[in-house]
């Protein structure tokens, strides 16, 4: 679909590889409802969008929230008239640990705002969507939701659930004007850490010691709008993502090991 003129709303647009793709809707001439949890994240996305900033809005809603997104139609039909497109972005991670030792809050709170959160914004907006001659959706799963991480494993699984629960949309509105596309983003620079409310001490030695390759924000973005431009169905950012995909697919057990090994520094 067409990008400059239409209007999306980006969840996650307070920070990270949410506030990236509301800057490259913006220089590609569209208007954004940015949503976030964060106020000051918000104003901060706000601030770098310059000239742009005309036609971007922020909303500062709690995607857990049924009853708060529920409203948000209204309020950025107000603002922007009917939307073309939502991009899910929005998500955290929790303290690296096994399952066992996680708390049923902890593992409950990923959900929330990783699957119950994208499930409240679909819910929210496709009846929009499907109202329009085209429109996009956009749900950003994980690298972490094509093969397991030990340390992560209920965010995996909150990745893996919006993956399945992407692509089943993807089944059920093939033939309408809605095009679906799921995100597999590998490692990407982002404070995401800091934003789940993590300690990162014992995560920024283990980094230090042993360095990952990461995507820019910057980039992540530019290439999640390129897929809405596309109606890509299926996008793998980085170069770690596409090749846990293919081992993945092809070798699972032989992936899960590799992971295995490679978390046991922090897992210690």
């Amino acid at each position: 679909m067409r990008v400059e003129n239409s209007t999306f709303v980006v969840t996650g647009g307070g920070n990270g590889i949410g506030r990236e793709v509301v800057l490259e809707l913006l220089r590609r001439g569209a208007q954004v409802a940015a949503v976030d949890l964060s106020e000051a994240g918000l104003t901060r996305t706000i601030a770098l969008a310059g000239d742009s900033a005309t036609r971007l809005t922020a909303h500062a809603v709690d995607i857990t929230d049924r009853l708060a997104v529920e409203r948000l139609p209204d309020e950025v039909g107000a603002a922007h008239g009917p939307i073309d497109g939502v991009i899910n972005v929005a998500g955290i991670i929790h303290r690296f640990a096994r399952l066992q030792d996680l708390s049923l809050d902890e593992i409950e709170r990923v959900m929330r705002v990783n699957f119950w959160g994208t499930v409240h914004v679909v819910k929210a907006f496709l009846p929009t969507l499907l109202s329009r001659p085209s429109a996009a959706l956009v749900d950003v799963s994980s690298m972490g939701g094509l093969v397991p991480v030990p340390g992560q494993g209920a965010y995996g699984s909150s990745k893996a659930a919006v993956k399945l629960f992407t692509e089943t949309l993807y089944g059920e509105l093939h033939g309408t004007g809605v095009a679906v596309t799921v995100v597999f983003p590998g490692a990407v620079a982002t404070d995401i850490v800091t934003n789940s409310g993590l300690d990162v001490t014992g995560l920024a030695a283990a980094a230090a010691e042993k360095p990952a390759k990461t995507t820019t924000p910057a980039d992540a973005g530019r290439r999640i709008v390129d897929a809405v431009e596309s109606g890509a169905f299926r996008v793998l950012i980085g170069a770690d993502a596409r090749g846990l995909d293919r081992l993945g697919r092809f070798a699972p057990r032989r992936a899960i090991d590799l992971v295995a090994g490679r978390m046991k520094t922090l897992l210690a």
